[in-house]
């Protein structure tokens, strides 16, 4: 039986091809309530977005799709909208996404590609009041899924006065590192599945940036190279790491800011973007049934051990990890147990 929403959607794309024959190819979702569709007309396609109100918004999505498209950065035109019922027409970018295609063999050039965009979306001047301020607000809120979800809900952990006061400390060590670094456009995920191949194009396609806002400038490069879904050695991402910050220095986005330094915020908002994945995966399965990011904790977590220990101002918290998360952790998801030896 068809729902209002579906028959609201289909109404609509119709109204946007009149009298041609349309197929409507429903598309695997993401972690939010949007869904996609691939719009077949004529031998042609096209993408459809249907976020539904009031869950979702459009609004976001269209203006800083106008932005970027108006400095020249590869992100679907919109062929058509209304944001009152939620449905964007949008160009289709095709399937190939950069996790796809990602090997040993191929991930350097890809990802030398994805830095030089990187580069071009952090250059953009951001018009005054278009996009919100990543505040310590937000960045403190965000980490504290850790210990709203993942914790007591995953683990089963109950937490002392001295553990939450750890926590506390931590959270808001990690705030003002990010507040520290050079302000600029953040993506917000910008990792090898938010990236699009794109046929007979020397260009990336970026999309799912509706929730960029101005923030720390080692942010985006973190999603890249600490991605959630896929690892890459230490010793490649430290060349990485390096190579960004050559451009940025060159491009006159980080002045004066040294590779130690830059490495030490890296690291840093490394640990404050892992620690919100950990809570929001666990929330995806558990409150929205969406279990297969659960197979990712392992990787998110031994990220955070790592960035934890790297950084001395984190030793207690870094301790604290291995000693009490890390044994609950692997008792739930004993496979892991390999990925925290040594």
């Amino acid at each position: 039986m068809t729902s209002p929403r579906d028959q609201a959607m289909s109404e609509w794309v119709a109204q946007q091809f009149l009298g041609a024959a349309i197929e409507i190819a429903p598309l695997a979702g993401d972690a939010s309530f949007r869904r996609y569709a691939r719009i077949h007309v004529d031998g042609k396609s096209s993408m459809l977005m249907d976020a539904p109100p009031p869950q979702e918004d459009c609004r976001p999505f269209v203006s800083i799709a106008e932005m970027l498209l108006a400095q020249g950065v590869r992100v679907p035109k919109i062929l058509a909208q209304d944001l009152e019922q939620g449905f964007l027409l949008l160009e289709d970018f095709g399937d190939t996404v950069l996790s796809a295609v990602l090997s040993a063999d191929t991930v350097d050039q890809y990802y030398q590609q994805a830095i030089n965009q990187l580069i071009g979306l952090q250059k953009i001047a951001v018009p005054t009041a278009a996009l919100p301020d990543y505040q310590a607000e937000k960045l403190i809120s965000e980490m504290r899924l850790f210990d709203q979800w993942f914790l007591p809900q995953f683990l089963q952990m109950q937490l002392s006065q001295s553990e939450q006061e750890l926590l506390a400390q931590t959270y808001q060590y990690l705030a003002e590192q990010a507040l520290a670094q050079p302000q600029v456009l953040v993506h917000r995920d910008y990792h090898s599945r938010n990236l699009m191949v794109l046929a007979d194009e020397p260009t990336l396609g970026v999309i799912d940036f509706q929730d960029a806002v101005i923030g720390a400038i080692s942010y985006d490069l973190v999603s890249l190279l600490r991605d959630a879904y896929v690892q890459w050695p230490d010793e490649q991402v430290k060349g990485w790491i390096k190579t960004y910050w050559q451009r940025a220095q060159v491009n006159g986005l980080m002045v004066e800011v040294s590779l130690a330094q830059f490495e030490r915020w890296f690291d840093a908002m490394a640990a404050q973007r892992h620690l919100k994945v950990l809570g929001i995966f666990v929330r995806l399965s558990q409150r929205d049934g969406k279990h297969g990011y659960l197979n990712d904790l392992p990787l998110v977590l031994s990220y955070l051990v790592k960035e934890c220990q790297a950084q001395p101002e984190l030793s207690a918290f870094a301790n604290w990890l291995r000693d009490r998360v890390v044994p609950l952790f692997v008792v739930s998801v004993p496979r892991s147990q390999s990925m925290f030896e040594g």
